[in-house]
């Protein structure tokens, strides 16, 4: 069983965004993601000030069974990345809504949230 989190928005492709105090996002891949790809043991994200729009693949996650794309999940300019994930790839599973977030996000359109999967909407598109 996946955990999903009620604060947070999801999108089909696996990815959650939590938003923050200062008005930008953080984005990291979901519970149900880091499960299905097994032991990460590598992250690749995009540089800070890269322009990114719903959809657009934003890095890769790879795993002893996989690679998968991370897709942004909003239209924003990506003004940090998580560091540590180069040195410590496993965080995605050990705490994939935590210390495994993947990037932050200033977002172009706010509004852009409300078209998103909140906890119960993401729970019945994995068939949950």
């Amino acid at each position: 069983m996946s955990l999903i989190l009620n604060d947070l928005k999801y999108n089909d492709s696996h990815e959650w965004v939590r938003v923050d105090a200062d008005g930008q996002v953080t984005v990291g891949i979901t519970d149900h993601a880091q499960q299905a790809l097994g032991d990460v043991v590598f992250v690749e994200l995009p540089a800070v000030g890269t322009e990114l729009s719903t959809g657009a693949s934003a890095g890769v996650v790879e795993s002893v069974k996989a690679a998968s794309d991370i897709y942004s999940p909003l239209d924003g300019v990506v003004t940090q990345i998580n560091e540590s994930l180069s040195l410590n790839p496993e965080l995605v599973n050990s705490d994939t809504y935590g210390e495994g977030w993947m990037f932050r996000l200033q977002l172009s359109n706010p509004a852009q949230l409300d078209s998103m999967l909140d906890a119960a909407g993401y729970t019945q598109a994995i068939g949950g």
